[in-house]
Order: C-alpha cells, then sequence, then structure tokens
C-alpha cells in the first residue's frame, strides 16, 4: 500500500511538470487557436429567406407554372377528346351489335379493345410527360435559386444562408437575419434582364412575412 501511495505521487508529480512545461511552451499556441476559433465562430454571418415566399413572388416560377398549367388543361382537354370519341364508337356498337354478324362482332370488339389500350397508353405517355416538365421545372429553379445565393452571400460577406418553410427545422429567426425580400428583388430583376414574360397574376406587396 505504502509502494502504491509513492508511485501515485510520482504519477502527479510528472504530471505537474508536463502541465507546467505545456503551459510555458505550447500553451500559447493552443490559447491562440482557441482564440482564433471563438473569433471564428463570432464573426459568422448567417441569413435565412422564407422559401413559400420565394417561391410565391418568383415571376420566373410563376410564368412557368402558367405555361405548365396551360399545356396540362390542352393535355387533359385532348385526352377528354379521345375518351368522349370511343365512348361514342362503343355507344354505337352497342346500338347495333343485335343486327351484326359473328364476323363482325369479334372484328369491332377487338378493334375497340385495341383502342382502348391505346388511350390507356396515351393517359400513361401524358402523364410521364407532365412529370418530366415538372423535375425540370423544378431543377431549373433550384439552379437559379442556389447560383443567385452564391452570389448574394459572396457579395454580402454571407458564410450561411438557410432556408425556412414549415417543414424546415430552422423554428426561429431573427427579422434582421431575413433576406427575403432582398433576393425577391434579385432574382425578378436578373429575371428582367433576360427578356422574359412577366406573369399574368396580380403582384402582391412582398414585404409581409408570411411566417
Amino acid at each position: 500500500m505504502k509502494n502504491f501511495s509513492i508511485g501515485l505521487n510520482i504519477i502527479l508529480l510528472v504530471a505537474v511538470i508536463v502541465l507546467y512545461v505545456l503551459h510555458f511552451s505550447g500553451g500559447k499556441t493552443t490559447n491562440t487557436k482557441s482564440s482564433s476559433s471563438d473569433t471564428s465562430a463570432v464573426d459568422l454571418k448567417v441569413a435565412y429567406i422564407n422559401s413559400d415566399t420565394v417561391l410565391k413572388y418568383y415571376e420566373y416560377l410563376k410564368v412557368n407554372k402558367q405555361q405548365l398549367e396551360e399545356r396540362t388543361k390542352k393535355m387533359d382537354q385532348d385526352y377528354r377528346n379521345r375518351a368522349m370519341g370511343l365512348q361514342n364508337e362503343i355507344a354505337a356498337y352497342q346500338r347495333n351489335v343485335k343486327n351484326m354478324t359473328y364476323g363482325q362482332v369479334q372484328a369491332t370488339e377487338e378493334d375497340l379493345g385495341k383502342k382502348q389500350q391505346n388511350l390507356q397508353m396515351y393517359q400513361q405517355s401524358l402523364a410521364q410527360q407532365l412529370m418530366q416538365e415538372e423535375a425540370k421545372l423544378n431543377k431549373e429553379l433550384y439552379d437559379r435559386v442556389t447560383a443567385f445565393l452564391k452570389n448574394y452571400g459572396e457579395e454580402k460577406g454571407l458564410q450561411l444562408v438557410l432556408k425556412y418553410d414549415p417543414t424546415s427545422d430552422m423554428l426561429y429567426g431573427s427579422n434582421v437575419l431575413d433576406i427575403t425580400k432582398e433576393v425577391i428583388d434579385g432574382l425578378n430583376d436578373s429575371y428582367k434582364k433576360e427578356g422574359a414574360p412577366a406573369a399574368s397574376a396580380t403582384k402582391t406587396d412582398t414585404t409581409k412575412k408570411s411566417k
């Protein structure tokens, strides 16, 4: 037991010596790094945008959504016309089936069956086309917004820009950090310089926060 106490005292003595040496040799370097790290944390510039508001007032998205909706309506009307035409053919067949021969019945039913399959394939093709157009629009929207935020962040000295919406992890942000309106104005200015058309929807005051 006595030997254990002596050994412990020696270990403690060595530890004290090591700490003493570190304090006067490497300690200053450690403190400098810690101070530098603290300074970086203090100087970190963060901002956020309300993504719902940006999407609501960004002219590029409004215009392209209107165009996509118009194409969707045309596709839907075309499909309805084709479906109505097939329905009329089926109704005519049902009215005249009693006066048709067995061969005519088989041929007509086979023809109507093929037309029905083609109509279903056409419907699936339209749905796939719309999905691809929506995906393309979302990709272009993401690229435009992120490219603008990168330039905006570099100009303003921002290290981080967060997205705020009901699904995000951000629960609160001071209005001082909210750059939503500046981003909307900048995006729309860039869009106007492209000579692109404006949306027909009535504009609303973007200064109102939708948080």
